[in-house]
C-alpha cells in the first residue's frame, strides 16, 4: 500500500496493493493495522454505496458538528473526486485537492473531518463505496456550490 500526499493536511491517496492475473484481481480495500500504520481510521461507523450516471455532480457536503471522516473508492467506473478544507482558522481553508478514482485504478481518498467532499461521474456510470468516521448527521449537514468563487 502506497500513501501519497495531496498537500492538504490529511488528505492522501491510496493506492492499495493489487495482485492481478489472467484470472483478475485480488486487493486488501481495508486493513485496520495497515491504515493506522499510515494514520489513518482503524475502525468506520458507517458504510455508504451509490450508483450516479455520467455528468452526475454529488457534493461539496459536509456535516458542521459530528464531521465525517471518509475512505472513498470507485467500484465501478470513473469519477474525479475533491476534498475543500473547511476548517476556519486552518492555513489551507478553502483549498481543494481532486484525484481520480476508478475501478481501473483502485486508488482511494481519504477526506478527513473537516473538508466537504464531492465527486463528478466521468464514465456512463459509477458506484461509489464510501466508509465514514461517524454517523450521517442530516440535522448537521451543509453544503458548499460546485462553483463557489472563492474555492
Amino acid at each position: 500500500m502506497r500513501v501519497l500526499e495531496t498537500g492538504l493536511d490529511g488528505v492522501v491517496i491510496i493506492e492499495p496493493s493489487v495482485h492481478g492475473d489472467e484470472r483478475g484481481f485480488f486487493k486488501e480495500s481495508w486493513k485496520a493495522s495497515s491504515y493506522i500504520e499510515h494514520g489513518l481510521p482503524g475502525a468506520f461507523a458507517q458504510t455508504n454505496v451509490s450508483r450516479s450516471q455520467k455528468g452526475v455532480l454529488r457534493g461539496l457536503h459536509y456535516q458542521y458538528r459530528q464531521p465525517q471522516g471518509k475512505l472513498v473508492s470507485v467500484l465501478e467506473g470513473r469519477i474525479f473526486d475533491v476534498a475543500v478544507d473547511v476548517r476556519r482558522g486552518s492555513l489551507s481553508f478553502g483549498r481543494w485537492a481532486g484525484v481520480e478514482l476508478s475501478a481501473q485504478n483502485h486508488r482511494q481518498l481519504y477526506v478527513p473531518e473537516g473538508f466537504a467532499h464531492g465527486f463528478i461521474v466521468l464514465s456512463d456510470s459509477a458506484l461509489f463505496h464510501y466508509d465514514c468516521t461517524t454517523e450521517y448527521a442530516p440535522q448537521f449537514e451543509a453544503a458548499i456550490a460546485w462553483n463557489d468563487p472563492d474555492i
